[in-house]
C-alpha cells in the first residue's frame, strides 16, 4: 500500500463492529398498518340501525292497525335535527346534494295532519295514513341513509349497486315480517303481555287461560 493511497477507517474498541450481512443504519420496528373498516361492515351497521327503526312500527301496524303517534314523532325530531346538522356543515351539505330533502317527509307529515280537519272525507283521511305509512316505510331508512353519509362520507362510492339494493330488500325483509307477527300476535302472546309491558291490548288478543281451582 502507498503512503498516497487513504486507509479505510476502523472501528473503535467502544463501538462494536456490525455483524456481517447486517443492513447499514438504524433500524427500526415496522409500523402496524392501521385496519380500516371494510365497506360491507359499515353497511352491516346501517342495516342493523334501520331494522332496528322500522320493526316496531311495522309490528303496531299489523297488531293494532295503526302506527302510534308517538313513533312518528319521534322520527319527526330525529329527522329534522339530521337535517339541520346537514344543513349546518357546508361539506355536508354539499356530499349529500338534493337527498337531504327527504329528511323534510316527517314534517310534510305532520303539516299534512294539522291541515286536514277530523271532519274531512275519507279520502283525504286516507292520504294522511297513507302518509304516515311512507313516514316509516321511506323516512326512516332515508334519515339513517344521509346520517351514514355524514358519518362515512365515502361509503356511498365504496359500496356497490348491489350492495344498496341488498341494504332495502334486507329492510324490506323485516319490516314485512314484523307487520306478519303483529298480524299474528294472538299466536305466540297473550293480552297479559301486551299490560304488563306498558302497551294497550290490541284487538284480537287472547288471554292466560286462568290455573284450574283444585277442590280440597
Amino acid at each position: 500500500m502507498s503512503a498516497a493511497e487513504p486507509r479505510a477507517p476502523q472501528p473503535s474498541a467502544a463501538e462494536p463492529a456490525a455483524p456481517a450481512g447486517a443492513a447499514a443504519g438504524p433500524t427500526t420496528p415496522a409500523a402496524k398498518p392501521r385496519r380500516q373498516p371494510l365497506p360491507y361492515q359499515s353497511l352491516g351497521v346501517i342495516v342493523v340501525g334501520m331494522s332496528l327503526a322500522v320493526w316496531w312500527p311495522a309490528f303496531t301496524l299489523g297488531a293494532w292497525g295503526e302506527i302510534f303517534f308517538d313513533t312518528l314523532l319521534r322520527v319527526w325530531v330525529a329527522a329534522t335535527a339530521a337535517f339541520f346538522v346537514v344543513m349546518l356543515v357546508p361539506a355536508a351539505r354539499k356530499r349529500i346534494g338534493w337527498t337531504v330533502l327527504t329528511l323534510l317527509l316527517p314534517t310534510l307529515w305532520l303539516v299534512l295532519t294539522i291541515a286536514v280537519p277530523d271532519d274531512t272525507s275519507n279520502f283525504w283521511a286516507a292520504i294522511v295514513g297513507l302518509a304516515g305509512l311512507l313516514l316509516v316505510i321511506i323516512g326512516i331508512p332515508a334519515m339513517i341513509w344521509v346520517l351514514a353519509r355524514v358519518i362515512w362520507p365515502d361509503i356511498s362510492d365504496q359500496v356497490p349497486r348491489r350492495g344498496k339494493v341488498l341494504v332495502l330488500l334486507t329492510v324490506l325483509v323485516i319490516a314485512v315480517a314484523s307487520y306478519v307477527l303483529g298480524a299474528n300476535q294472538a299466536r305466540f302472546l297473550t293480552c297479559e303481555d301486551f299490560s304488563i309491558s306498558g302497551n294497550s291490548e290490541p284487538p284480537g288478543c287472547v288471554h292466560e287461560t286462568p290455573a284450574p281451582l283444585i277442590a280440597p
